[in-house]
């Protein structure tokens, strides 16, 4: 990332010479209250619950604004870059048709916690903070896919990783007399709520002293379902910014202009007026987090690999090519639709629809390479619940099983080409064995399961999806999975 010139940064004493075609806070910043300590601060946090809330500022509210935090070593970088620039940043919001720019304010302070989380802790514990907010990839939460169960850390390593520090933090709080507070996954995870409290217990209970106790009657932990498609920045983005709005920032942010954001109204404190947004509150959000999960997500992942594979670079170039869009296009309304439950006010055909016009959007440069980030924790979540339930109903799993040996092939790939992987290793290991036995990528269980592998008629269909992809290309293969060769693919299209 290239240092801007220190007086040409963004910066709240700058704001003023910005032209009228950049939109910038209103409010005064020191006058907010810090209510908000958001764990994970990267593109996604930036683009969706840090835009509404400074929204919130900009009609008149002043009861809140975010503190961020990284407790990762790797999170200095978004330290170093906001922390020069009052914390203030540039969200890129580009439509299919036109381009909006607009300062962020609602970060006022950033706290990294590696590797002395003290600060943050204090954060977490002050009675002003009314909400924790976490954005830390579905491969952050100690919490076993299939089981559901806490997975334990590492004994006496003490308030390390997001939710170490959560219980650490909230042990302070409780052991000061103060009451409980909200703490919102914004990961895409079902259930995340459920799953992030199921983390934070775990990481109670060692800490004894009748936390756990504590927090399951103070602590809330609203399920909830976010969406807005935020590629990661690049130095193009940065470059046009300068050129196109005159604004030097180290770490702007781009987006598409579609968000959404559904969430349990489940408070222990204080909430922001989600009733003045584009925000639904519902008393169970898992409709929802179904929906964007199996279509939205499952389709960005399942797309991804076989992108990869053809050495494309964004989404958006995918979707041109006509055999991968019709690829995206079918798993979508045949595989993954059909097994999701009626969701009351919502037209999954029309969602459909708006998730490839939103895959097609080119002037959004969502990266290929982003969305091939953490298969193994991605595909137990996002795709095999849809597998399984096609397997029980006798439905088609073509195009399921091909995007899983599209997976397996990328893994079998050059290793400088792979993306961050939580258990990158073992998921290459079984692919190369993969090379000479396929059923070797099925005997996974850290994603797969125990009853995957079993299915006979899901290890042919991944058979023969690897068979044809590796003799026959990316395109050949989505050709027989969708007219259901019988040879090469499982049950065509309907």
């Amino acid at each position: 990332m290239p240092a801007q010139p220190t007086d040409t940064l963004l910066r709240s004493r700058a704001l003023h010479r910005l032209g009228a075609s950049v939109a910038v806070p209103t409010y005064d910043r020191s006058q907010l209250q810090r209510s908000i300590v958001h764990i994970g601060v990267g593109g996604f946090h930036r683009s969706h619950l840090a835009t509404y809330i400074h929204e919130l500022c900009q009609s008149g509210h002043r009861d809140w604004s975010i503190t961020g935090a990284g407790v990762l070593p790797s999170d200095q970088a978004m330290a170093d870059a906001l922390k020069p620039q009052d914390y203030l940043y540039t969200l890129i919001i580009r439509g299919p048709q036109s381009t909006e720019t607009e300062v962020i304010g609602s970060i006022v302070d950033f706290v990294h916690a590696s590797p002395r989380p003290d600060r943050l802790l204090a954060s977490i514990a002050d009675p002003a903070t009314q909400i924790v907010s976490l954005t830390i990839t579905e491969g952050g939460y100690p919490v076993d896919d299939i089981t559901g169960d806490y997975l334990p850390t590492s004994p006496n390593a003490g308030p390390a990783s997001a939710f170490g520090i959560l219980a650490a933090g909230l042990q302070r709080r409780h052991q000061n007399g103060h009451s409980g507070l909200t703490v919102i996954s914004c990961d895409n995870i079902l259930s995340n709520g459920s799953v992030a409290r199921t983390a934070t217990l775990g990481e109670a209970r060692a800490l004894g002293d009748g936390l756990a106790d504590w927090i399951a009657d103070s602590v809330a932990f609203p399920n909830s379902m976010v969406d807005r498609i935020t590629p990661a920045t690049t130095d193009s983005d940065r470059a046009w910014l300068a050129a196109h709005k005159g604004v030097n920032d180290n770490w702007p942010v781009v987006a598409e202009s579609f968000r959404q954001w559904v969430i349990e109204d489940n408070f222990a404190a204080a909430r922001p007026p989600f009733e003045q947004l584009d925000v639904l509150t519902t008393t169970d959000a898992k409709p929802y987090e179904l929906m964007k999960l199996r279509l939205l997500n499952a389709g960005h992942s399942c797309l991804a690999y076989l992108a990869a594979l053809k050495e494309m670079e964004t989404i958006g170039a995918a979707m041109a090519c006509p055999e991968l869009h019709d690829f995206t296009a079918s798993f979508l309304a045949h595989e993954a639709r059909p097994v999701l439950p009626p969701i009351a006010g919502i037209d999954l055909n029309q969602y459909v629809a708006s998730i490839i016009a939103r895959f097609s959007n080119t002037s959004i440069g969502d990266q290929i390479s982003r969305l091939c980030l953490d298969g193994s924790a991605k595909f137990p979540k996002f795709l095999l619940p849809t597998v399984r339930a096609q397997l029980e109903a006798d439905g088609p799993i073509g195009l399921s099983a091909l995007a899983l040996a599209g997976w397996c092939e990328y893994l079998a790939g050059p290793p400088e080409r792979l993306a961050a992987d939580p258990i990158l290793g073992l998921a290459t290991d079984h692919a190369r064995r993969a090379q000479h036995d396929p059923a070797a990528f099925l005997d996974f269980p850290e994603v797969f399961g125990d009853d995957l592998p079993r299915s006979q008629r899901f290890s042919d269909a991944f058979n023969r999806a690897l068979r044809c992809l590796r003799e026959r290309g990316v395109e050949s293969a989505i050709n027989a999975a969708l007219t259901g060769d019988r040879d090469l693919g499982d049950r065509p299209a309907d």
